[in-house]
């Protein structure tokens, strides 16, 4: 996570929505909410989030991430540093973007999230390493 010192959690995650014009109440509101759904203690939101454990952090990350509606969403182990309660929360956020047509990629090496949201996998281990492009 890399933000502004001195900068809220709520105004990271409102950030991208404010920087697309929305109304700054309406997008802190839209943070909140996700905040919650993260299971973000509330005294947290307007800390800046660099003095947060990881999970805390990669929380605020996956509100900011989830917050716009963009036709597609990256994933990079989106998971990683999260409890089952909030794995479960990631699960149902990728679930609700992929009901939206959001189209989704991601790396997932836990198989249990895996198989709860992937429609194709692609296994890279097979792929050759140590190859340089031309």
């Amino acid at each position: 996570l890399r933000t502004v010192p001195r900068v809220s959690a709520l105004d990271v995650v409102a950030e991208p929505l404010v920087e697309r014009g929305e109304d700054r109440e309406i997008a802190r509101g839209k943070a909140r909410a996700l905040l919650a759904q993260l299971n973000l203690p509330e005294k947290l939101w307007a800390l800046p989030p660099a003095t947060f454990s990881g999970g805390e952090q990669q929380r605020v990350n996956i509100a900011r991430g989830f917050i716009t509606e963009h036709p597609i969403l990256l994933l990079d182990e989106p998971t990683a540093s999260l409890d089952a309660r909030n794995r479960d929360v990631v699960i149902e956020l990728i679930a609700a973007k992929k009901a939206a047509d959001v189209a989704l990629l991601g790396i997932f090496h836990d198989h249990d999230v895996r198989e709860a949201v992937a429609d194709r996998i692609i296994d890279v281990t097979a792929f050759a390493s140590g190859k340089i492009a031309a």
